[in-house]
């Protein structure tokens, strides 16, 4: 293990933070023995265990409870940033006192550096950076260095490189009251740490000089420190608002952390750069020696370029990229992660492990597939190929114990696990759905009498077929039948998704019928029926995991039902309805043995379109105008739904962020269809290209798709070819 001992960092961390739990009720059900039976395994040493969990037994509550009783240092990892951001929020209120922290990629908009040989087409990477993220980020690693009671919340992004933790935690400035320290060496020291003087725009990331008063805005906290000098001496050291001025503490020692996680010491960067031109020699004679003297010249002109940035002010644009030779590591050596800023004793959580164990298998192929492409067409040294992801078998290797919780746990997490744990009791005491089967024949009309008596009750149900057409002709036929119905399926826009579910709460629809409704977070506990067309076509959406969760949307209403329909009962069918059938016998015993009275979950209807559909009415009207909007109108709109987005996303709501940017999508369009309408044909460029803007862990804004709108010509938004 690269990381092993981790000597920068032991002798910093203040051992006497305890993790204290703070909650409003106790366990109950079988959340104790789940509790007591995963402590005791972490006890053993067990170095896998599995929390298998049905929805609804508070899965999130057993492992806050595992971790205040282990006292450890905790990296909770999930596949959806939205997901990672609502276990954020739970793990603070579970641990108020303590650092709950959140690691996700911070890009609000994320493009790729990408080559495409056939149309010859280079895409530069374009990136919008959330700065409330970004900040997260940072604190989540200043926490790691100062603390023990640390739980950070993160998506897969946690194995992609970040920056040597050796040099970012031997740049910290450290300073005292009292302290003789010139002023001049302090300020040069906060350049070198990634700092920028602005003495107008005070904001995270930069300091300002008053005379001999240095403010510093910490890029990982809300907070600016004052260090006010008597001469060469440290006088007071004062925490302040940075808004209104106010004095909030004063404080004997301080440390100033960098303000990006790639920071390289003078003496290493100077290393880096001999290193970089030592292989761009190499490659160039290479390159040319397989006559690519195009190809040469190209790499030749970009590396000596950043080259001379990293000289003049020690970054350059894609710095990442150089991250081997910064770093000092061998050729195929693993990057540094966010892994290796944990202490070796931390505990990882891997929440929906079914989804997230495939992600981070898959991170590592995707990456190294673009840029070998960048690698041999000159764009990038072959030095830029371990700027990456760890493969599986690396983040295997940086993980001591991991607890993998699911209701349905894939074949890995059962073959590695020491111990599966399992969870099945709710605290509301609803079982797990009654599964039937029944024939395909007369489906329709007998779907259509079961949904029937559900609406008579209140209640709602969920529809799930196998293609996009079928999902829109049988909610055609339910309208026409008298059922308030909608499809739902990947061409609905997001804003309309999260409108049509929220309207099944609310009534206005009976029914929702779509392919894959297993969504995590559709939480919808007014949903008593749940009908599988076609249960035994096997495959993907047919399989026994996809059964389980799908049979599981109905799990929590007390009158919960899930209706397969088919002709014959396959294996995956078969190992469902087992399955569900086991854990709704151990569910009806609990209930008998302790006088419990099922009751159906009862939740407030969260809107998350309002304030959307307002912005759409008052301003983005457009669409219904007969002429189009004015180009500074249109573009005025851009930089006022822009602002929107990034607040939305600060304020963790990744649903209304992504409304708000297909909003902003459309209206680029018509502003790239006014300026090429205005542009003379011989002024043009000789073709558009499509952007392939690529959906891996760093969604945008953090855990939103980016897929773009279809332009009116059918194909997607597009750019200049590059020359």
């Amino acid at each position: 293990m690269k990381a092993e001992g981790r000597p920068w960092l032991e002798g910093q961390r203040n051992p006497m933070g305890r993790f204290e739990l703070v909650a409003p009720f106790e366990p109950t059900g079988d959340q104790p023995q789940a509790i007591e039976k995963l402590v005791e395994g972490l006890r053993k040493g067990y170095r896998y265990q599995t929390l298998l969990g049905a929805t609804g037994t508070g899965k999130t509550f057993t492992i806050a409870h595992v971790i205040a009783r282990v006292q450890r240092p905790t990296l909770v990892i999930s596949h959806n940033k939205t997901l990672a951001a609502q276990l954020y929020a739970e793990f603070r209120e579970f641990f108020p006192h303590n650092a709950v922290e959140y690691f996700v990629s911070y890009y609000d908009y994320y493009q790729p550096e990408a080559y495409i040989p056939q149309t010859d087409t280079y895409i530069e990477k374009e990136t919008s950076i959330n700065e409330e993220i970004e900040r997260l980020r940072l604190a989540a690693t200043q926490a790691l260095f100062t603390r023990r009671d640390v739980i950070i919340v993160a998506s897969v992004s946690c194995i992609y490189g970040i920056g040597n933790p050796h040099d970012w935690g031997q740049v910290v400035i450290r300073l005292h009251r009292g302290q003789v320290r010139r002023r001049d060496n302090l300020l040069r020291h906060l350049v070198d740490i990634q700092y920028a003087r602005n003495d107008v725009d005070f904001r995270r990331g930069t300091f300002r000089v008053r005379g001999d008063t240095v403010d510093v805005f910490p890029a990982y906290q809300d907070t600016a420190l004052r260090i006010e000098f008597w001469g060469d001496e440290i006088e007071r050291l004062v925490e302040f608002d940075p808004l209104t001025g106010e004095v909030l503490r004063l404080h004997e020692a301080v440390e100033i952390y960098p303000a990006k996680h790639f920071v390289t010491p003078e003496e290493k960067l100077r290393r880096a750069i001999a290193a970089i031109e030592q292989e761009l020699h190499e490659r160039l004679e290479e390159l040319r020696a397989q006559g690519k003297h195009l190809e040469a010249e190209r790499l030749r002109q970009r590396t000596l370029y950043d080259l001379e940035m990293l000289r003049e002010v020690g970054y350059c644009h894609g710095i990442e990229n150089y991250s081997r030779h910064l770093d000092g590591r061998a050729p195929g050596e693993p990057p540094w992660t966010l892994l290796d800023y944990f202490p070796d004793d931390f505990l990882v959580v891997i929440d929906e492990s079914h989804m997230t164990i495939p992600q981070l298998r898959g991170m590592y192929h995707g990456d190294r597939s673009r840029k070998e492409t960048l690698v041999e067409y000159g764009f990038r040294l072959p030095s830029a190929l371990d700027n990456r992801p760890l493969t599986f078998e690396e983040f295997e290797q940086r993980v001591r114990q991991v607890i993998f919780m699911s209701a349905t746990p894939g074949p890995y997490e059962l073959e590695k696990s020491e111990q599966v744990v399992e969870q099945l009791i709710r605290p509301t005491g609803i079982l797990d759905p009654v599964v039937e089967v029944r024939p395909t024949k007369g489906q329709i009309e007998d779907l259509i009498g079961e949904i029937r008596r559900r609406v008579a009750r209140g209640e709602r149900a969920l529809v799930t077929t196998l293609t996009k057409r079928m999902a829109e002709e049988l909610a055609d036929y339910l309208n026409e039948m008298g059922i308030r119905t909608h499809y739902l399926h990947a061409d609905v826009e997001t804003l309309e998704r999260v409108e049509i579910l929220r309207d099944l709460r609310l009534g206005v629809y009976d029914v929702v019928v779509g392919i894959n409704l297993l969504r995590e977070g559709l939480d919808l506990p007014e949903v008593s029926l749940v009908a599988v067309l076609d249960a035994d076509k096997e495959g993907f959406l047919r399989s026994e995991t996809a059964l389980i969760q799908t049979i599981g949307r109905a799990a929590r209403h007390v009158n919960g039902t899930a209706i397969l329909y088919a002709d014959t009962i396959t294996e995956a069918m078969r190992r469902a309805i087992e399955e569900t059938q086991r854990r709704r016998a151990i569910q009806e015993a609990y209930n008998r043995a302790h006088g419990i009275e099922p009751r159906s979950i009862v939740k407030a209807v969260r809107d998350l379109t309002d304030r959307v559909r307002e912005m759409a009415a008052q301003e983005a009207g457009a669409s219904a105008r007969p002429t189009p909007m004015p180009r500074d109108e249109l573009q005025r709109l851009i930089r006022a739904l822009e602002k929107e987005m990034k607040r939305a996303a600060q304020a963790l709501e990744f649903e209304k962020a992504a409304a708000i940017r297909d909003q902003i999508f459309e209206l680029r369009e018509q502003l790239r269809m006014i300026e090429l309408a205005e542009t003379p044909p011989e002024a043009r460029p000789r073709k558009w290209v499509a952007l392939d803007i690529e959906e891996d862990e760093k969604e945008a804004p953090a855990g939103v798709p980016s897929t773009p709108p279809t332009a009116p010509s059918g194909r997607r938004r597009g750019r200049p070819r590059a020359p």
